[in-house]
């Protein structure tokens, strides 16, 4: 273990300063919109913004590394990403913040595949699963650690933008200077929609939902916070309670999913998130402890409910269709969340910051009731003919490969 994390050490410290860098400028964005008068409305195309170009970066990246190699590839994304963030201070202007967004979200995918890539081929069947439980580590740590870098300047000011480019130009060193040998091309992450609901409708559903729902909450639940009273070291807390117990609560979760049908899992899954979306609807901003409260619920349900529907789409799925399944679903969930942080506001707009977790609510109550009548449509799969569920980051499709459920032979 401990010379499998010495020779991964540098590409796993890249990853952890990159996803820091873009868990503070997703936040900081829809913060510092917020501050400069831009409409819900206009929050959320932002963050529609960034999903689009994830999509699309996660589409092309492939081809720009078999043209230009690894880290040459790696190093125009980062710089790139890092001349995007300091633009943030030329114009307080909507077009261009939306531009930016769409390329930050391609060049992030960029940087993310190649990373990840490069840590799966360094993996072996024998110890990928302990190489992903270090990379889910890392993800959760940098994550948590980019919603605190928030309190480290005024947002009004362009510091913390600053802060964003210095990570990802930080992030090319240990990339640059690694002994690792590149890996193989990349592979291409493809959409095959009709294989998709052959193997699972409801997974498929729970995709989307989870796009849908946390989405708008990556880009609205700042401003939902900020509305209710609190300052920028709630928004960090609360962001940061809802990624840390939202990653913790997959572990019991997925265990029980492996022992008891994993749809009715998911089912109840998805009950419980739209009951956590009703209790922030309508908690009183006075408790903090209250909102911390329902920030925790909703991270443990929400943010459980793609690993179950990836982890119940494989159970149907061939061996050999593991990564063709998963990147499907996962591109399932990008779009939905470009249309998610645009529908969202819409309601907000109507009913205030609070109906955020409203529409979160009305995405997981549909998710159930489809759930449902799933049960009656399709024979449930004996739990003990079930794969094992695997926690794994939400990234991009190279983290699947690292996923001891893959079969490197699949096509």
């Amino acid at each position: 273990m401990r010379r499998m994390l010495i020779s991964l050490a540098a590409l796993l410290i890249s990853a952890g300063i990159l996803l820091a860098g873009g868990g503070l400028q997703g936040t900081l964005v829809s913060i510092r919109a917020n501050m400069e008068g831009f409409s819900l409305f206009t929050i959320g195309v932002l963050s529609s913004g960034y999903y689009a170009g994830f999509i699309a970066g996660c589409l092309a990246t492939p081809g720009m590394v078999a043209r230009a190699g690894h880290i040459r590839a790696f190093a125009a994304l980062s710089a790139m990403a890092a001349a995007a963030a300091l633009t943030y201070a030329l114009s307080v202007e909507i077009t261009l913040w939306v531009s930016l967004r769409i390329l930050t979200g391609f060049c992030f995918a960029g940087l993310y595949m190649i990373i990840e890539s490069w840590i799966n081929e360094k993996s072996s069947n024998e110890n990928r699963g302990q190489v992903l439980s270090v990379y889910r580590i890392v993800d959760l740590t940098a994550m948590t650690i980019g919603q605190f870098l928030l309190t480290a300047a005024d947002p009004k000011s362009f510091v913390l933008f600053s802060l964003v480019a210095v990570l990802i130009c930080v992030s090319i060193v240990p990339v640059a200077m690694t002994k690792a040998i590149a890996p193989e091309p990349l592979a291409q992450a493809k959409l095959n929609l009709p294989k998709l609901l052959r193997v699972s409708p409801f997974a498929v559903a729970g995709a989307l939902a989870v796009g849908l729902s946390n989405g708008a909450f990556w880009a609205i639940g700042p401003v939902y916070v900020i509305e209710l009273g609190f300052g920028t070291g709630m928004v960090a807390t609360f962001m940061s309670v809802a990624i840390i117990v939202g990653a913790l609560a997959q572990w019991p979760i997925g265990y029980l999913s492996d022992l008891i049908d994993r749809r009715k899992v998911l089912i109840i899954t998805a009950l419980a998130a739209c009951a956590s979306g009703l209790f922030l609807s309508s908690v009183d901003a006075s408790t903090t402890w209250m909102v911390l409260a329902g920030g925790g619920l909703y991270g443990a349900f929400a943010m459980s409910i793609f690993g179950l529907s990836a982890a119940h789409a494989n159970d149907h799925a061939e061996s050999n269709e593991f990564v063709i399944v998963t990147a499907g679903l996962l591109l399932i969930y990008g779009m939905g969340s470009v249309v998610g942080p645009i529908l969202a506001p819409l309601a907000m707009n109507v009913a205030g910051a609070q109906s955020l977790f409203l529409y979160t609510a009305v995405i997981h109550s549909t998710l159930f009731g489809f759930g449902v009548i799933r049960l009656f449509v399709r024979r449930s799969l004996p739990a003990d003919q079930q794969e094992d569920y695997v926690l794994m980051p939400k990234t991009t499709p190279g983290a699947i490969e690292l996923d001891p459920r893959n079969n490197d032979d699949y096509q």
